[in-house]
């Protein structure tokens, strides 16, 4: 989950520059298919788009449309990612350009509702999450993805999302991925409080509660605070002037209304009357019986120890670690992260996973 803050502070960023990240190494240990038939567009109806569709998408409220974005060929791996937020984009996933083409992995961007490249209606009553659901699974008819394909791979508020979407509809999923999400908001909220935030200096702490208290949380001293003693220890483990672009662009380009209306303004947990703040799906695990696979990161603002225990509590689980990350492990601990969803999807796809 991320907060108002990103933009506020990195769009500066992005106007100064700032310092590429070095190129990530190669993931994958073994070859995917070939380029011939990973970049196959035949019978394809986006390849004068470069992969992209606009998708028509009903909604209680009238149709609208969502931006996708296809990458590769592959007929038995096929990975749906669902962007954070809510109301950022797909723009944070563009590292992944550098890990699934070579394990020939296809994969789709998608901007959610509301989210940059798609539609964004001013109808707030759109910002739920079983209407966010639907609208998933009406992208994954338009795509053509079903069991024999579909993974989806949800980050942050979409692995809200993808839990959600496979509590309704994993008869349609091969394999699901959780991304650095704990499947309940009242424990993330915790852990952000007994853990996360006494971990900071006893000064800091106390500065940042009262300016919470006092609803600052666009004032200059907030900002400077969280970007100097939050982000690069708990969001991404670098400093602010050298965070990857993508992250900066979609940041920048982020919906903060929904963002606002379903996580809220706090740094440690969602407060107030963000409409989040009740979610707790750990009792419902169980129910999910697609491989899943929990991705965990040290440092991350969601307790890596409890994602471990998700693994334990789904019917068909799998655990990854990141030992080096934090809540954007894909990059901070790129390598590590990439291995392990690959490494995932490899095991669905070939049926030995859990064997």
């Amino acid at each position: 989950m991320k907060n108002l803050t990103y933009a506020l502070f990195l769009g500066a960023l992005l106007l100064q520059g700032c310092a590429p990240s070095s190129p990530p190494e190669a993931a994958a240990e073994e070859q995917g298919p070939t380029l011939a038939s990973y970049f196959d567009t035949t019978g394809r109806e986006d390849v004068t788009t470069g992969g992209v569709r606009m998708i028509p998408i009903s909604t209680p409220s009238g149709e609208f449309r969502v931006w996708t974005k296809r990458v590769g060929n592959n007929p038995t791996q096929k990975v749906l990612l669902l962007h954070g937020g809510p109301g950022f984009n797909h723009e944070y996933f563009e590292v992944f350009d550098s890990y699934f083409p070579a394990a020939g992995i296809e994969y789709y961007y998608y901007d959610q509702l509301g989210s940059s490249y798609s539609d964004q209606p001013e109808d707030t009553s759109l910002w739920k999450t079983e209407r966010f659901v639907e609208e998933v699974e009406q992208v994954r008819r338009a795509l053509g993805l079903n069991k024999d394909n579909f993974y989806i791979l949800g980050h942050s508020w979409g692995g809200i999302l993808g839990i959600e979407y496979a509590l309704k509809y994993q008869g349609n999923l091969k394999g699901l991925i959780i991304s650095n999400m704990m499947s309940s908001i009242p424990a993330y909220v915790k852990y952000a409080e007994e853990v996360l935030g006494p971990a900071l200096p006893p000064d800091v702490l106390q500065e940042i509660k009262a300016l919470e208290a006092a609803g600052d949380y666009t004032s200059p001293r907030y900002l400077e605070l969280v970007h100097t003693y939050y982000y690069p220890e708990h969001v991404l483990r670098k400093p602010l002037e050298d965070w990857p672009e993508p992250v900066l662009r979609s940041s920048e380009n982020a919906n903060y209304d929904i963002y606002l209306m379903m996580q809220g303004p706090s740094e440690f947990g969602v407060v107030g009357d963000a409409t989040l703040k009740d979610w707790d799906r750990t009792g419902d695990l169980a129910r999910i019986t697609v491989p899943t696979l929990t991705v965990g990161a040290k440092y991350d603002t969601m307790d890596p120890e409890y994602k471990k225990m998700m693994a334990g509590k789904l019917a068909n689980g799998r655990y990854h670690f990141c030992p080096n990350g934090a809540h954007w492990a894909m990059y901070d601990d790129s390598d590590n992260y990439f291995r392990g969803v690959i490494q995932f999807i490899r095991d669905v796809d070939a049926g030995t996973f859990g064997k």
